[in-house]
């Protein structure tokens, strides 16, 4: 096994151990909600990032999703044909 021919001197160590420091992120509010997010970050709430929609929000692709949906089982119920019912015969 190696063996280190001499001790490691504390600023070495030290500049070895520079990254592991925890950084304390700095939280704004967004300016179109006013809700708390990061710095240089688009709000996940409304979408925004310096004043410009920039992301679909959760919500909005529900309603999306939603109106697909619809789309869809109109374009079924259209393309099924109509059961013809014969009128009862009257006696």
């Amino acid at each position: 096994m190696a063996v280190p021919k001499r001790k490691h001197s504390k600023s070495r160590s030290r500049s070895r151990c520079t990254h592991d420091v925890e950084h304390i992120t700095s939280i704004t509010s967004c300016l179109n909600c006013n809700n708390p997010l990061k710095t240089h970050q688009a709000c996940a709430a409304c979408g925004f990032y310096k004043g410009v929609k920039v992301l679909r929000t959760k919500a909005e692709r529900a309603v999306k999703r939603g109106q697909v949906a619809q789309a869809k089982q109109a374009r079924k119920e259209a393309q099924q044909p109509v059961a013809q019912t014969e009128p009862a015969a009257a006696e």
